[in-house]
């Protein structure tokens, strides 16, 4: 059934005034806004609502015409659907819509009297006063337009001459309460005049100002969630979701046979055309690249929009789930503060109210130290492609371990082995240098690149994360803010770091001709997908742009594919984009989530100034190393997930479930009309709910403004999340595995339909 959840509030919002006693039989009316169309649920005509079921309540657009959709039962709407389309219309911040006969107002609308300004209360819900409309008869267009020109001024009350009231409300259960409130003024009104006619008493005019201006403040905030949208991302009904399942399915079925060693490492032409075949034939999680135009309107109507987050009510359900059924985890990393700086290690395991302890991790699941059991989107930040503590690594990986232990400082097979597997899914990276994480390749893909050119400027895209090395912390998450996070890191070390501003072709040229005043750009370094792995989704063709603008100034251009590689298909986002790196940054999958994960690699001559031991040359010869960098435990990992995920084609899995979930958060937005956005780069799912990550310091007036409660609702989404079942990164991004089936994907959807159902105008 189309729009059933505008269809339940109305039937919900009529057994609630049953009950209470505000409607009678089939007197009165009620409508409640359709998020994101031009259309209304209301009550149908002349029906008994203690017998009205969902499938009876009709659809009305703008223009007060029923619309059939084929899924109610053909009852007619009331009479006065004009007086709701012409509501609906002239007032955004509206979405329901109460007309009831109520006996005190409705002895007010007799006398044709309005109610003055009484308490503070009435005035912050109800308006400076509650008018008569003029009388009209029922059904009308002359009532419709009598009651728009009355509604047009903010009061969220009216009672209508010789008739009844109308109450309106920015969400359902505001408009019953409004209605309830309307009632209460009514008596005490009534009760006034009849005992001291001529002497009721308002409230000072100051405080009726004060209350009325709070009260068009939130009204002013509502309606600019739907003047400042775009229209929704519609998801047809009967469309069929994406399947992991059935992708599973169909690559078993192909019997691929892709065990590491079969294909060629010698690194000639040939044997690197087998190669890049062979992670081609493979395929990519991205089934279709976003539309990126599209994605970032979206997320600018995000930004535009206030923020719209939880209820009141539900926050504290969420915050009760942390005290209540989180007490061991609270315990403990109260503890750890005594003794780790903030009381975590990692950036990610921070949580809003407190950081989750967790005891076991299995697939797609986490369980945290008082038992609860949580769907796994974090997948430890990304590294886990296979699903986390997957066994079939584990117990190769072991055999390794009790062989040569996890490190010797000579030299192991697997360090080769790895190289290889990696030379042939990546095979422009001719040769490879494991090292201790991401930011220690970034370091020293930075380092040989100048190295290597003999020019000095690196330039990265505001905005993206490239690990915490004093050169890279710039322009950090927040694209233009240049030193701002650089606290403890001198000048000298940013003073050869340039930002350009994302997709800003122009400016990063204009970056270039500077820096060549200067001796030079040694680095171009890009997240292939976009800043903080495409939260600023790239076009399609940037990389190629970047590549060419590139190859014009002289300059490496570096992928940092700690986040893609591997994790957008074995081939990589190079492979995907068809764009050769000059180097590339590994990380994260490439030990299948075990530590020590990062490397650099790329061209054979660009990787020469890595050369150590004998073979260090001298000049250009750099140093890098660390006593754990390449030890069996994380080259054996690596080797084996790296060959793991080729078996499964787990990339390819993941990045369907990604499809699906992401397909399934769209419709839930359509549904409760959100402003949230939801798109995906494979298994690579973005979430957006305050659009934090796009203030940048073109607009600094806003970002001052909004950082902070932006930042805020994200990690109360997130905390909502986590208590309804589900870890997310920062609650605003998701890494789906080879473990979410599309069991697990249909699960996480039903408890983000009970998160999305507690936010605020819902």
């Amino acid at each position: 059934m189309e729009h059933r959840t505008s269809r339940q509030h109305v039937v919900d919002m009529c057994r609630t005034m049953l009950a209470r006693g505000y409607l009678k039989a089939t007197e009165g009316n009620v409508s409640v806004r359709v998020p994101g169309h031009e259309l209304y649920a209301v009550t149908p005509s002349n029906y008994d609502y203690d017998r009205m079921r969902v499938e009876d309540v009709c659809i009305v657009d703008f223009a007060g015409k029923h619309v059939p959709d084929g899924s109610g039962t053909g009852l007619p709407p009331s009479i006065e659907c004009g007086m709701h389309a012409n509501i609906y219309r002239q007032r955004p911040d509206v979405n329901a819509i109460v007309h009831t006969h109520q006996p005190y107002a409705s002895a007010l609308a007799f006398l044709r009297r309005p109610i003055p300004a009484l308490t503070d209360e009435q005035v912050r819900f109800l308006g400076k006063r509650v008018a008569i409309v003029d009388y009209a008869p029922s059904g009308t267009g002359f009532l419709a337009k009598n009651v728009q020109k009355k509604v047009a001024g903010g009061d969220n009350a009216f009672i209508l001459a010789n008739h009844g009231i109308v109450a309106l409300g920015t969400d359902p259960d505001r408009a019953v309460f409004n209605m309830a409130l309307l009632e209460k003024v009514s008596i005490a009104y009534l009760l006034a005049l009849t005992t001291e006619t001529g002497k009721v008493y308002t409230i000072p005019t100051a405080i009726r100002e004060v209350a009325f201006g709070k009260l068009r403040a939130d009204e002013k905030r509502i309606a600019a969630q739907i003047t400042e949208a775009v229209p929704p991302l519609r998801v047809p009904a009967g469309e069929e979701p994406p399947s992991a399942d059935a992708t599973a399915a169909a690559l078993a079925a192909a019997g691929r046979n892709t065990a590491a060693g079969t294909g060629s490492d010698g690194g000639d032409t040939a044997a690197d055309t087998e190669n890049r075949s062979e992670a081609a034939r493979l395929g990519y999680a991205i089934s279709e690249y976003p539309d990126v135009d599209d994605v970032m309107r979206r997320l600018r109507a995000l930004v535009a929009q206030p923020i719209r987050g939880l209820r009141h009510d539900a926050l504290l359900d969420v915050l009760n789930y942390y005290e209540t059924k989180c007490r061991a985890s609270r315990e403990i990393t109260e503890r750890a503060k005594r003794r780790i700086p903030g009381g975590v290690q990692h950036n990610l395991a921070f949580n809003y109210p407190f950081p989750l302890a967790i005891e076991r991790a299995e697939g797609a699941h986490l369980v945290d130290r008082d038992g609860n059991t949580y769907i796994d989107f974090l997948q430890a930040g990304g590294p886990t492609i296979l699903g986390s503590n997957y066994g079939p690594v584990n117990e190769r990986v072991a055999e390794v371990v009790r062989a040569s232990g996890p490190v010797t400082g000579l030299f192991h097979e697997y360090e080769l082995k790895l190289a290889e597997i990696i030379h042939r899914y990546l095979p422009h990276v001719e040769m490879y240098r494991a090292l201790g994480s991401g930011t220690e390749a970034v370091m020293a893909a930075v380092r040989g690149a100048r190295a290597f050119t003999g020019k000095k400027m690196v330039i990265k895209v505001g905005g993206a994360y490239h690990g915490w090395s004093d050169t890279m912390v710039y322009g950090l998450r927040v694209p233009g803010t240049y030193r701002m996070n650089a606290k403890g890191i001198p000048f000298g070390a940013t003073s050869r770091t340039r930002e350009a501003f994302p997709h800003d072709l122009g400016q990063l040229r204009r970056k270039l001709i500077e820096n060549r005043l200067r001796g030079g750009t040694a680095a171009v370094v890009v997240e292939p997908v976009g800043p903080e792995s495409g939260t600023r989704p790239v076009p399609r063709d940037f990389n190629a742009k970047v590549r060419q603008l590139c190859d014009e100034f002289g300059a490496l251009l570096v992928f940092d594919e700690v986040v893609t590689g591997f994790r957008l298909g074995l081939g990589g986002a190079a492979g995907y984009f068809g764009v050769t790196p000059d180097l590339t940054v590994l990380g994260k999958a490439v030990s299948g989530g075990y530590p020590m994960a990062g490397g650099v690699g790329g061209r054979a001559d660009v990787m020469a100034v890595f050369g150590s031991g004998l073979d260090g040359r001298s000049g250009a010869h750099i140093q890098v190393g660390g006593t754990l960098s390449a030890n069996p435990l994380s080259c054996a990992a690596g080797y084996f997930a790296i060959e793991e995920m080729a078996r499964t084609n787990a990339p390819v899995i993941a990045g369907r479930a990604g499809d699906r979930l992401t397909r399934g958060l769209q419709r839930l937005i359509d549904r409760y009309g959100l402003p949230y956005v939801a798109y995906n780069q494979g298994s690579i799912v973005h979430l957006e709910c305050s659009g934090v990550m796009l203030l940048d310091m073109r607009h600094p007036v806003k970002l001052l403004k909004e950082n902070k409660a932006r930042k805020r609702l994200m990690e109360q989404m997130g905390a909502a999340y986590a208590a309804h079942g589900i870890i997310t990164l920062a609650g605003s991004r998701m890494y789906t595995s080879m473990a979410d089936t599309d069991e697990v994907i249909d699960d996480a959807l039903a408890r983000f339909d009970q998160v999305f159902a507690q936010v605020e105008g819902v």
